[in-house]
């Protein structure tokens, strides 16, 4: 089995990202090859911080990774948090603390619409591709479900009754914006097999 890097510490996400390979790829962490920093992310677009991540770790280790970055966009808020996503309600925020900002931000409003979109970036032998996915829904009034991560307990695709919180993984994986541009980085490296 094939081995590549994800070049993340978020453990949340290398679950995921982890069931949604698993028949294809041995996923190593950042940690699994002993790269315990933050790597920054100082781009002001997704795909720049998912290539400034990827970068990083190439040019350390010189090996195939791959790296996300996740914003989500919602339509009253003139597409906040966007790119700023995980660092929403502070540098050190927690998960809680940005759900609970966006949750005071829409506090009364009407229009609730809003997308998540996740770019990945692969390394493969040097050369950088990228690849998108997204999904549109609508923040939720509050809270509901115990699953997932982030803005998940809050966030209801369009044709669904429950939040991404509340869904099964592998529902959620198949429809999710961070699924829908693993499935076509998976397509793409299936064929360079």
């Amino acid at each position: 089995m094939k081995k590549i890097v994800f070049a993340t510490n978020n453990k949340h996400k290398l679950f995921e990202i982890r069931s949604i390979l698993r028949n294809d790829f041995e996923v190593l962490s950042l940690s699994d090859i002993g790269y315990d920093k933050d790597i920054p992310e100082t781009g002001n677009t997704l795909a720049k911080n998912a290539s400034q991540k990827s970068h990083t770790i190439y040019n350390k280790f010189n090996i195939d990774c791959f790296s996300d970055d996740t914003g989500l966009d919602i339509d009253a808020l003139d597409g906040e948090p966007g790119v700023y996503s995980a660092r929403y309600a502070g540098e050190n925020a927690s998960y809680n603390d940005n759900v609970n900002k966006v949750l005071l931000k829409l506090n009364g409003i009407k229009n609730r619409k809003a997308a998540f979109r996740t770019v990945v970036s692969l390394i493969l032998d040097g050369k950088e591709y990228q690849f998108e996915g997204s999904v549109s829904g609508k923040i939720t009034l509050k809270k509901r479900g115990g699953g997932g991560f982030g803005y998940d307990p809050i966030f209801q695709p369009n044709g669904f009754d429950s939040t991404f919180a509340e869904m099964p993984l592998d529902i959620k994986n198949k429809i999710s914006h961070r699924g829908k541009a693993m499935e076509k980085l998976v397509l793409f490296l299936n064929g360079q097999r």
